[in-house]
């Protein structure tokens, strides 16, 4: 039974708002119930940022996480240390390792180290690294399919940003590999 509950953490800047708009669009796309909730820091660029995403088979009765998150996505230290408590007990855990050094300190969790910001560089737009995150979430638990995610990435960029489809899919394809290679 669907019923995945994810936050996306890290600073501002960082793309953790667009990562849980692109799960919930694709989730809308391909017919699940979904929920996007948002939460800024004070400082909004550099500041904290994360948001709540759920998407399930059936409806969602409120759109706030607490202990029993499916997984955490986080690009920060800050965002580790504050959401690994947050995740339930066998729950996903993905941690930007080019910004993280520490490992979880938790081992009843499954943890993913992905060197999402050392990729994005390789791949010539340090920008991506939010990308290769959902890359990577999109291949653990298939939730939606990056097809989905795909469509609503160009609905969400316009034709203005169209000339960034091709590295943001590339980027969606380096994540999934650094999960596959774990």
């Amino acid at each position: 039974m669907l019923n995945e509950k994810i936050i996306c953490a890290g600073f501002g800047g960082q793309g953790v708002m667009l990562m849980g708009q692109l799960i919930s669009y694709a989730g809308m796309l391909e017919g699940k119930e979904v929920s996007w909730l948002p939460s800024y820091g004070p400082e909004m660029r550099g500041g904290t940022a994360n948001c709540s995403v759920m998407v399930s088979a059936k409806p969602i009765g409120s759109p706030v996480i607490t202990d029993d998150a499916t997984t955490a996505i986080v690009m920060n230290l800050p965002s580790l240390d504050k959401f690994e408590v947050d995740v339930a007990t066998g729950g996903n855990i993905i941690i930007n390792s080019s910004l993280i050094e520490r490992k979880t300190k938790r081992d009843d969790l499954k943890a993913y180290y992905v060197p999402a910001n050392d990729i994005a560089v390789e791949l010539g737009n340090a920008r991506v690294a939010n990308m290769i995150m959902l890359g990577a979430y999109l291949e653990l638990t298939k939730v939606v399919s990056v097809e989905s995610v795909m469509t609503a990435l160009k609905k969400i960029f316009g034709e203005s940003k169209a000339h960034l489809m091709k590295i943001n899919e590339d980027a969606l394809a380096k994540g999934a590999e650094s999960i596959k290679a774990q």
